[in-house]
């Protein structure tokens, strides 16, 4: 079996992706890898010839200095009729089995070849338009286009795969689409490929953390819209209430940090395409007794499962895919959006004034990314979905 793998950027060079798109490209970076892994060939059809400014550029300034709004270009329909040419132009010069795309409708959405397409995503963005910032204001033209596209994108799947049940029913609710081309496979951490660490080697890992000086991580792209302000608030209460803690923050910092208590560790943004920034994170990650993450706005958010991969307990908020990742109980809990700050900090207590507790939930958590959440299981059910694809 071969699969030609579309992306309209290099899925093989992190150093070329930009910020914001680093989870979604990262996994899609662990999607080529875990299949390669599973002994299928594959083929690379990206790095796309970005055409049509002439058109798109003149849109976006109309669109943002007479009503304000957003337009973005990757939703425009000629923008990705021309991303089907460029695909078939480099499709027709491979022997392919299945055409791959991870990246989202736009690549696919107009594509019209023999092969069968798979689709391979988070979500469809309809479920997120007036929920994340980004697709909060847009023009009607994109707000049309997204659903234009994405309709016709999943229309021509013969396979859809979807990283949690949420998301595999917000696509059968806004677009119909038939439910028996639709499969959840939970995605693994972008941090490594397999399960390899022993029962032994996170029991050590879980009891270097220590039961008096207690360590709590936030790790996310916007400070605002991952719960950067609930989790500082929790790590304020849990300080008010006795306990000795660190409070670190990777990644987006919030805006006034002169204000800060001195239990708060400021780290960051880290670049984990570098050896040195990859073992940084990892100590970080290991050492931390909780990963908060109250996000108010998300998908299926990887670094949940980067904890888990550590043996790291998560809270986070019942949102969206979430649920599919975290067990309340058996990897973290998952909290109401309305949850109060007390709610996380009474139910953190349970677990730090009962420490072999908290030592089972934390090995609980590893036990989750060993069996379910890691790429080793996703590569394995993806495989056989391919090859019954095949023999249909």
């Amino acid at each position: 079996m071969k699969i030609g793998y579309v992306t309209t950027y290099d899925v093989l060079n992190p150093s070329k992706w930009a910020k914001f798109n680093l989870g979604n490209y990262g996994s899609n970076h662990y999607i080529f890898k875990t299949l390669i892994n599973q002994g299928l060939a594959i083929e690379t059809v990206g790095n796309f010839q970005k055409r049509y400014s002439w058109l798109t550029r003149p849109k976006w300034s109309f669109y943002r200095n007479f009503y304000h709004k957003d337009y973005y270009r990757w939703a425009e329909p000629i923008v990705c009729k021309n991303y089907a040419y460029q695909i078939i132009r480099k499709i027709d010069k491979l022997d392919i089995d299945i055409i791959l795309c991870t990246e989202g409708a736009a690549p696919v959405a107009y594509l019209k070849h023999q092969k069968p397409l798979v689709i391979w995503i988070d979500t469809v963005l309809a479920a997120l338009i007036d929920v994340y910032p980004y697709l909060s204001n847009l023009c009607r033209e994109t707000r049309n286009n997204i659903y234009v596209i994405e309709k016709s994108a999943l229309d021509r799947a013969k396979l859809v795969i979807f990283s949690s049940e949420w998301a595999a029913q917000e696509a059968i609710r806004i677009y119909k689409i038939n439910s028996d081309k639709i499969k959840v496979i939970p995605r693994g951490a972008n941090i490594e490929l397999k399960p390899e660490r022993t029962i032994e080697e996170v029991k050590t890992i879980i009891a270097s953390r220590g039961e008096n000086f207690y360590k709590f991580i936030f790790i996310g792209v916007d400070w605002i819209r991952k719960g950067g302000e609930i989790a500082l608030a929790v790590s304020n209460e849990l300080k008010k209430r006795g306990f000795d803690i660190e409070f670190r923050i990777i990644g987006d910092l919030p805006k006034n940090t002169k204000s800060l208590p001195n239990f708060v560790k400021l780290i960051g943004y880290i670049d984990k395409s570098t050896v040195q920034g990859k073992e940084y994170f990892y100590n970080l990650l290991a050492d931390s007794h909780f990963l908060i993450l109250p996000t108010q706005a998300d998908v299926t958010p990887n670094v949940l499962i980067e904890a888990n991969a550590f043996g790291v307990p998560c809270l986070a908020t019942n949102l969206a895919g979430i649920p599919t990742i975290i067990k309340d109980d058996v990897n973290g809990k998952t909290f109401p959006m309305d949850a109060k700050i007390s709610d996380y900090c009474n139910y953190i207590i349970t677990y730090l004034l009962n420490y072999s507790k908290y030592e089972n939930l934390a090995l609980s958590s590893f036990n989750e990314y060993r069996n379910r959440l890691n790429w080793l299981a996703a590569g394995q059910r993806a495989k056989n979905l391919f090859m019954n694809l095949l023999s249909s």
